[in-house]
């Protein structure tokens, strides 16, 4: 997973990366955690704020920069390979195992396939 915050270098901008980085840490999300402040990115986004949080090129709506926020944030993009949230590890969603003749079935809180 490739996480981007993307910003103009302001203090929101750089608390919103510090703030990404130690979740995905303590979290032990899998992902490579960048900062830009190409303001071109942001635009071709659609997007006329920031800073943003983007999840493999996806804009994720984050609330704040508190940990609470991004941990929030993360938690619907956040898959493991089953398809589904981490259950808990990261997100405090718990997956049960749902199949029907050998098919995952998408009725997971998270939206994923457990």
């Amino acid at each position: 997973m490739k996480i981007s915050v993307l910003g103009s270098g302001c203090a929101t901008c750089r608390k919103l990366h510090e703030t990404v980085k130690y979740v995905v840490k303590n979290e032990n999300i899998d992902a490579e955690v960048e900062y830009s402040d190409d303001i071109r990115r942001i635009v071709e986004l659609g997007l006329m704020r920031s800073p943003v949080l983007v999840v493999d090129g996806v804009p994720v709506d984050v609330s704040s920069t508190s940990e609470k926020d991004v941990k929030e944030a993360l938690c619907g993009m956040v898959t493991k390979d089953n398809g589904c949230c981490a259950g808990g590890t990261s997100c405090d969603i718990k997956c049960a195992p749902a199949t029907t003749d050998s098919k995952k079935v998408s009725d997971c809180s998270c939206g994923g396939n457990c």
